[in-house]
């Protein structure tokens, strides 16, 4: 028997509610299906495949000349070629929800206890050092000039290393996929500081003080009542302006309103706020703002290009995304588990680290940006160079990781993988 509805409610609606609900409805499927770590990396994949293969087609001037289009006021020098639009930008969405990501991590996440952090966190310093010091000395003995470069190898790319991860992993631990979460979250935050550091040619101050201004007052707006949130856009793209005039990259902007937003639960909310806007603003970070960037910066030109791309810049870059990422991290993990009373998390174990040391050289996003930034108004030839060596690398990484990933989840598994002399009680698994 079907249940009647309760009387104080009206038993039918009407066509117009009905296609309402139905619509938001469908708006948050797509919603879910954007924000999905598989839907990042394969629309991340296509629109750099898409960049490539026009960049090398009869009609690559045509690319080309599409990225250069220079468009907006120049007011705050804001009159920018698209494909700046897409890095300074676009790509400052994305290091919103990095901000926001890293947030809940110190406050209510893996990062909050050191206990648990500890070996993550080592990982990400060992997996960016290392890298950085296999190009450091491929490129010093082969050309000095492709020094400035350095830090290219030693991103990693959360979103696409997450997909490789949820796709080939499944049957794995759930806390492996914590651990490469920490791990590039760290990653992400030392590349922040990097690209803050050593790619700041002058810096405005009072520009930069407007711009901390801005940022103060979202964190104001944003503890306060959830009616303000109309503001929140036009106060975090008026700090985005005024650090991009600061000459400070404006991704920091990004990072830096989303570290203001509280990742606790407050005015009686039941969700912190840090996780409703991520929820909110991860599907366009990951279905819009990624993508485009990926193809206004992975569009480099082999076929018909001057110059060679097999030259110390890529060869050092693709040893440091292969071979010193990985030595970076199961070097530094082995070293802190050995020497220091820290461990694995539950039902992790030295093997399962050998694919995510793998996917860690997945560096793609923040490597292109960094790619950029260090060859910006340099040679053509080392630019060229460097963005095919991170694609090269990151296919290679991912290709390596996934079959690694595979082999791992056919291997039987000890009661103690960790070796805490704890037996482990996490039984939850990636894709379960």
């Amino acid at each position: 028997m079907t249940d009647l509805p309760p009387t104080d409610q009206p038993t039918d609606q009407s066509p117009t509610s009905h296609a309402e609900s139905h619509a938001a409805g469908r708006r948050d499927r797509i919603r879910q299906w954007a924000a999905l770590d598989t839907t990042s990396g394969v629309l991340l994949l296509i629109a750099a495949a898409i960049a490539v293969v026009w960049a090398n087609s009869p009609w690559r001037e045509s690319y080309s000349s599409l990225l250069h289009t220079e468009v907006g006021p120049d007011f705050m020098h804001l009159d920018l070629s698209l494909a700046h639009w897409a890095s300074d930008g676009l790509l400052a969405i994305f290091f919103f929800v990095v901000g926001v990501e890293l947030k809940h991590e110190f406050v209510a996440g893996s990062l909050r206890d050191l206990k648990l952090a500890g070996v993550p966190i080592a990982a990400a310093v060992g997996g960016m050092v290392t890298p950085a010091l296999f190009y450091v000395v491929v490129v010093a003995l082969g050309d000095p000039e492709g020094l400035r470069g350095w830090a290219i190898p030693t991103a990693t790319d959360i979103a696409f290393a997450l997909a490789v991860l949820a796709i080939f992993g499944r049957g794995l631990p759930m806390p492996l996929r914590t651990f490469l979460l920490t791990l590039a979250v760290v990653d992400d935050l030392l590349g922040i500081v990097v690209i803050a550091t050593f790619y700041t040619d002058e810096i405005d101050f009072v520009m930069l003080g407007g711009a901390l201004v801005m940022v103060a007052l979202f964190a104001v707006l944003v503890r306060g009542s959830w009616r303000l949130w109309p503001l929140f856009i036009p106060v975090g793209v008026v700090a985005w302006a005024l650090m991009h005039a600061s000459g400070v990259h404006a991704t920091v902007a990004g990072v830096l309103l989303g570290f203001v937003v509280p990742a606790v639960a407050i005015r009686g909310e039941e969700m912190p706020r840090t996780e409703r806007l991520d929820e909110a603003v991860r599907p366009y970070s990951a279905a819009i703002a990624l993508p485009v960037f990926a193809f206004a910066a992975a569009g480099v030109t082999v076929i018909g290009g001057e110059g060679s791309i097999v030259q110390p810049v890529s060869i050092g870059i693709v040893l440091g995304l292969v071979v010193g990422k990985l030595v970076g991290v199961l070097g530094s993990t082995w070293l802190m588990t050995r020497f220091t009373p820290l461990r694995l998390p539950d039902a992790i174990g030295i093997r399962d680290l050998l694919p995510i040391g793998m996917l860690t050289g997945v560096g793609f996003t923040v490597a292109l940006l960094i790619a950029e930034l260090s060859f910006e108004g340099g040679s053509d030839d080392h630019a060229a160079a460097a963005k095919a060596a991170i694609l090269a690398g990151s296919v290679i990484s991912a290709a390596l990781a996934a079959m690694l990933l595979r082999w791992d989840a056919r291997q039987a598994r000890d009661a103690d993988m960790n070796r805490d002399d704890i037996p482990d009680m996490n039984r939850d698994v990636i894709g379960g």
